[in-house]
This record gives structure tokens, C-alpha cells and sequence, in this order.
């Protein structure tokens, strides 16, 4: 089942009389369960991408479609609270809110949209990210790579329709770079939920099922592998 279709999408920045061509007539599609990762070079639109996807930044042109919907003709606040409902981020920098403990991170979001959290899904999620014996611990009291598990909890939380992960293993080491990847690879096969990933990781490219190039703006799609997890 087709969860994100992106048409056309452009994306032009203007510095003085300067045009600077950020995207140009991107094209895509992604199933649900599938896990995608976009490579390319420092500065080839990649993060752009992402964040037009995620409703972030507002394209020059084109559409995309989430589970349907047109993000973009939504107005700015339906917009946001459907991207808060629908999309869960996870960026290289944490952002972990630093007087709240492990749990009350994860379930952040929730609190947001005044929804109660599920204590059985909270424990689900902390047990498949190895943070139950963590779960009172402040962001200073663990390691880069706990806190980075803390940021894919919170991710998860909502059970979004897609994942958005922008050099989520920048920071961390060969080991919890392989960790993080697991993790996101479980959570896409375990709850169906597709994850979109920008990497210069090789490695870690190679393990997911859909790759995707871009360069200078424009995107390759370099091909799926099919999976039976998918539908």
C-alpha cells in the first residue's frame, strides 16, 4: 500500500539575484512498512528533501501526498498538527528536552495533542530500545547512543505513518550506528511504519529496501528490494 507519493516537487532558494535550484522535479513513491534511505553528497538537496516531506519547508512547486492527504493544501496550523500526529523525526542533534527524564521524553508528543499514554505501549517501546532500566535517567545521565534511542522512542510514540530520520547515526559511533539502524529496521517490520533516512553511511544504505540518489537536486531512484513485509 502506497503511504508517501511526492510529484514533481521543486525547491529554489533566491540570495540576492542568485537562484540556487535545491530540488528540481523530485519524484517518488513509498510503501507502507518500507524502509528508504536517501544518500548523496553534502549539499545535494537531501535534507531539503526531508524537511519539504515533512512539511518543515514549503516547496516552490509540485505535491506531496501522505497517506493521501496534500500536506501542502492544508493551511499552517492543520498542517502542523497533522505532522505531529502522522510524522515522527529523529534528526543527528537529539533534541531531548533536558529536565525530563527517559519516559517523560518518549511520551512528549502524546502530551502535546492531550492524549493519555498507553503504559503497555511505553513499556513495549522501551523495551525494544533497552532503556527500561532507564527510564527515570536524565539526557545527562546516559550515553550519545541512549540518548539517540531516547529520540527514535519518541519518534515511535504516536505510531506515525512515516519516520523522517536526517543522519540519525551522525554523531555516534560504528557500534551504536549499527544499533540505531536495528532498532529503526525493527520498529519499520514490527509496527509497518516507513521510515525515510539520509546517510553517508554506505553500510547502513545497503540494509534498507529502497535506495535513493540524490545530486545537485536531482533524485535517482536506485531501486527496491522487494520484501515480503511489505504490502
Amino acid at each position: 500500500m502506497e503511504i508517501l507519493r511526492v510529484e514533481k516537487l521543486c525547491k529554489t532558494y533566491h540570495t540576492g539575484a542568485i537562484q540556487i535550484k535545491a530540488l528540481q522535479n523530485v519524484s517518488f513513491t513509498l510503501q507502507k512498512g518500507e524502509f528508504a534511505a536517501v544518500v548523496g553528497e553534502s549539499g545535494s538537496g537531501k535534507s531539503t528533501l526531508l524537511n519539504c516531506i515533512g512539511g518543515l519547508d514549503v516547496p516552490t512547486s509540485g505535491k506531496i501526498y501522505l497517506d493521501k492527504e496534500d500536506l501542502f493544501s492544508m493551511d499552517e496550523t492543520k498542517r502542523t498538527i497533522y505532522r505531529r500526529q502522522n510524522i515522527g523525526f529523529i534528526f543527528q542533534s537529539f533534541h531531548l528536552i533536558s529536565e525530563l527524564n527517559v519516559e517523560q521524553n518518549i511520551i512528549f508528543p502524546l502530551l502535546l495533542d492531550h492524549q493519555k499514554p498507553d503504559k503497555e505501549q511505553v513499556n513495549e517501546i522501551l523495551r525494544l530500545l533497552g532503556l527500561l532500566d532507564r527510564r527515570h535517567h536524565l539526557p545527562s545521565q546516559l550515553s550519545g547512543g541512549q540518548q539517540q534511542r531516547v529520540a527514535i522512542g519518541r519518534a515511535l510514540i504516536t505510531r506515525p505513518a512515516l519516520i523522517l530520520a536526517d543522519e540519525p547515526t551522525g554523531n555516534l559511533d560504528s557500534k551504536n550506528s549499527q544499533d540505531v539502524m536495528e532498532l529503526l529496521l525493527e520498529a519499520s517490520r514490527r509496527y509497518q511504519q516507513t521510515v525515510l533516512m539520509i546517510t553517508h553511511n554506505a553500510n547502513l544504505a545497503a540494509g534498507a529496501d529502497h535506495v535513493l540518489n540524490v545530486t545537485d537536486g536531482i533524485l535517482r531512484d536506485l531501486g527496491r528490494l522487494e520484501n515480503e513485509t511489505l504490502s
